[in-house]
């Protein structure tokens, strides 16, 4: 199966987020692959701490590949090629988990005929080798999106599962932008019907994720004034009201990962080492992300509405 990470802003947590779910479901015995389609800054190696390639690849990247110069993209092995030492010990249960890097310097690129169909072949080649394909994708209304809508839309991907997540904070202005990107003239929606896709089955594979929700009754916010309490439960209540007039509500829960602290200062992979040798992640993150990576793909927890 196909998931596209998609977001209208930059720092929504979607990079962060969707590394994380891969990781999850690689540790759980699936073969993962994490691709970098954030093409004006491929940092995906960041977060699974691949030295060399924190700006992409200096040669055969994916833009590279997607441009015609090179017959295969560069991939890198996360479990056997990162600095972290807890990464290259796996469990003997794990899948692989392979990430395919941008070129160094890369940028956007228009997608023409010939671009798509080497995206297609990619996609295709992908999911016969994998069981998950991450597919993170440059913020707003992109090259990368264009290019991930047409490919989805081709003829030869018509059996390929596909599901997009669109992440936002918990903002007027991003919610406003993620509805914007999905919904509006030249959306995701739009755009997908006007390549090929069929409007139900499109939007019956999207859905919105929530970054950064500082929740008015976490004990984080114990400490404040009643005056502040009284505000933040009326911005949180406004907030919903927003989500629900844009067609973002929150009728579909795969899960809620509480706030995490090392997230809000590092972007990386919360390990079991975090969990328990150094201690400083939660272990309800590690538990939350575990079980939202399970049912990222289970068609009983996708469904419900």
């Amino acid at each position: 199966m196909l998931v596209f990470a998609a977001s209208d802003k930059g720092g929504a947590g979607r990079s962060v987020t969707s590394a994380n779910l891969a990781y999850q479901r690689a540790l759980a015995g699936d073969h993962v692959a994490y691709v970098d389609f954030d093409f004006g800054s491929p940092t995906a190696a960041v977060l699974f701490d691949v030295p060399g390639s924190m700006r992409g690849t200096e040669e055969q990247g994916l833009h590279s590949y997607l441009e015609g110069a090179v017959a295969e993209p560069a991939k890198i092995d996360v479990w056997r090629q990162p600095r972290h030492p807890w990464l290259r010990d796996v469990p003997g249960r794990a899948g692989r988990l392979v990430m395919f890097p941008g070129d160094t310097g890369g940028g956007e690129f228009a997608t023409g005929g010939e671009t798509l169909e080497r995206c297609v072949d990619l996609l295709l080649r992908l999911n016969g080798e994998f069981d998950l394909i991450v597919v993170d994708l440059r913020a707003g209304r992109s090259y990368a999106l264009d290019l991930a809508l047409a490919a989805t839309a081709h003829s030869r991907m018509r059996h390929v599962p596909f599901r997009w997540l669109v992440f936002h904070r918990w903002t007027r202005q991003h919610v406003i932008a993620a509805a914007g990107l999905v919904h509006r003239s030249h959306g995701i929606i739009e755009g997908g019907v006007e390549l090929g896709h069929d409007v139900e089955v499109l939007q019956g594979a999207l859905r919105f994720v929530r970054t950064a929700v500082p929740a008015p009754a976490s004990p984080l916010w114990s400490q404040g004034t009643e005056a502040q309490a009284s505000w933040m439960w009326s911005c949180d209540e406004a907030l919903r009201r927003l989500a629900a007039e844009h067609g973002i509500g929150d009728d579909v829960v795969l899960g809620v990962v509480p706030l995490e602290p090392v997230l809000q200062w590092r972007e990386q992979l919360i390990t079991e080492e975090d969990v328990l040798a150094t201690q400083v992640a939660n272990k309800e993150t590690w538990e939350a992300l575990e079980e939202i990576a399970r049912r990222l793909t289970d068609d009983s927890y996708w469904g419900r509405r």
